[in-house]
């Protein structure tokens, strides 16, 4: 999806922020993974609206370069933007614009069905780490999409996402043919929303690239089908489950 051609860029945090403590969640999980006792220079592949960038900035007190092929995206990620840190540019994964051998971690976030070619993006991650780097893929997988909270609600998503969505092997194939090792790989469980009424409102947004391309009835039919939920089980959270594959 070109973002630059839609509205989605202006909403996008509306639908996907999920508060800091997503934030805190990832740069745990992330802090877990790294075996460099420095690291000084972070690429967010795929930034967006630079949700993750700033948080990566503070949490390992490192330069952070987003990139991202949509302009409107980062538009939006340096009008948030306070940490001098961080700064952005347009780039695309096939091709980062950044010298070989000069970064110490890879973070792409919700990006990777996005790449046109991700054997390609996986090779010039290799290309532009330093030795013992680490690139660190979250991302949604065709395993996981039964348990997406909102796929019962719309059935046109399942296939959508089938389409989209790359499976497991998929993703470990691509980056160890690059010349990474797979050194870890969990299914983590985020918080989206503290009640299904919060929830549909937040799909309502228009900030899902997949929600953006259902039909008005469907939609409708579906962010009723939640709210009504709500009211059946008042106070209860989504869940959503997201892959975190490491390689290095």
């Amino acid at each position: 999806m070109d973002y630059d051609l839609t509205d989605i860029p202006a909403v996008y945090d509306c639908g996907r922020d999920h508060g800091p403590e997503v934030l805190d969640l990832w740069m745990n999980v992330i802090g877990s993974h790294l075996e460099r006792p420095r690291i000084t220079r972070i690429l967010d592949l795929g930034c967006g609206t630079g949700r993750f960038s700033e948080a990566l900035a503070m949490r390992f007190k490192a330069e952070v370069i987003g990139i991202d092929p949509s302009m409107k995206m980062l538009d939006r990620a340096r009008e948030k933007q306070h940490d001098g840190r961080v700064q952005y540019q347009r780039g695309r994964a096939e091709c980062i614009p950044i010298l070989s051998r000069s970064l110490d971690m890879i973070f792409i976030s919700m990006s990777l069905h996005h790449f046109t070619d991700r054997s390609l993006a996986a090779r010039e991650c290799r290309r532009v780490l330093r030795e013992a780097g680490s690139v660190f893929v979250r991302t949604g997988t065709r395993e996981r999409i039964l348990r997406y909270p909102y796929v019962p609600f719309f059935p046109s998503s399942r296939s959508m996402l089938a389409e989209l969505l790359p499976d497991s092997a998929s993703v470990r194939a691509e980056f160890e043919a690059a010349g990474f090792h797979m050194v870890g790989s969990e299914i983590i469980t985020q918080t989206v929303a503290p009640g299904w009424a919060a929830y549909a409102e937040k799909l309502s947004a228009g900030g899902d690239s997949v929600i953006a391309r259902m039909d008005q009835h469907e939609l409708e039919n579906g962010l009723a089908a939640l709210r009504s939920r709500a009211a059946l089980v008042p106070g209860e959270s989504v869940v959503e489950p997201i892959d975190l594959f490491v390689f290095r």
